[in-house]
């Protein structure tokens, strides 16, 4: 029986499993869907595929499905763990790639120490996209709507627990066309904000590098941060530190990546 061979990384506890593979044809949603059950498969968050460039500077091209066999045009986490990946690959360890992803090329600076890695990625251009406004509970709530590449519905200091956030991200999703990721944040002030992600196609998660890069970008429009200057976004599974440039609105992050593990199961 052919085998699948698979490596384990994690940022920030946002957990994928990265494949090299000749096409994305190699594995479809329904396969995914079994590999990344927590049950029944090797568990994770997405199934990263890592393949051949399809741009000239590029060193190669990923191409995410999520745990529910969608696929998002980006993955922040997903992108630092897969440079990893290729430094590890290369044995360098402090090196630059740029990597092409459904959202377009994007540059990944490596600094490696082992199995593990501090990524600065270049997140692209933060794209407004208007407001989205839904009632819930008998209240009215205005989401600010940010496009990293993928899409996202962000709301400020909106003082919902657990699980109203599991019920408003779901609802908030489902009323967007295509769906949407969508982060309820807090602000602390001095370019400090908590975030909790209810990521489209998982659910809420410990960790979403796009959700963090695109609540920067409306914390920066609102006036809620300074252009220019290092935020912190803290999500459950750590801290992202995250620039916006006035004007264009393009996003640098910088964050962890870490090789957990490898193995190989039955092909799909």
């Amino acid at each position: 029986m052919t085998a699948l061979v698979f490596d384990k990384y994690e940022g920030l506890g946002n957990d994928f499993i990265v494949v090299e593979v000749d096409a994305g044809s190699a594995i479809d949603s329904s396969q995914a869907l079994r590999l990344c059950d927590r049950h029944f498969g090797v568990g994770a968050d997405g199934v990263l595929l890592v393949m051949p460039p399809t741009s000239a500077e590029a060193r190669a091209r990923m191409v995410v499905l999520n745990a529910d066999g969608s696929r998002p045009e980006m993955c922040g986490n997903g992108l630092r763990c897969v440079a990893l990946h290729l430094a590890r690959r290369d044995s360098s360890v402090g090196t630059s790639y740029v990597v092409d992803t459904d959202a377009g090329p994007l540059l990944c600076e490596v600094e490696r120490d082992g199995g593990t890695a501090q990524v600065k990625v270049g997140m692209g251009r933060g794209r407004v996209e208007g407001e989205h406004v839904t009632r819930f509970d008998g209240a009215k709530v205005s989401f600010s709507r940010i496009s990293m590449g993928n899409p996202h519905a962000i709301v400020f200091d909106s003082g919902f627990d657990e699980a109203a956030i599991d019920r408003l991200g779901s609802q908030v999703s489902s009323e967007l066309p295509g769906g949407s990721n969508v982060e309820f944040a807090v602000a602390h002030g001095d370019g400090a904000f908590d975030l909790v992600v209810w990521e489209r196609g998982v659910g809420r998660t410990l960790a979403c590098g796009t959700g963090a890069a695109a609540t920067a970008v409306a914390a920066a429009l609102s006036g809620r941060a300074a252009y220019d200057e290092p935020l912190s976004l803290c999500l459950p599974g750590g801290a992202l530190e995250i620039s916006v440039a006035p004007g264009t609105l393009a996003v640098t992050l910088r964050g962890p990546a870490r090789y957990v593990f490898a193995g190989e199961v039955p092909a799909p």
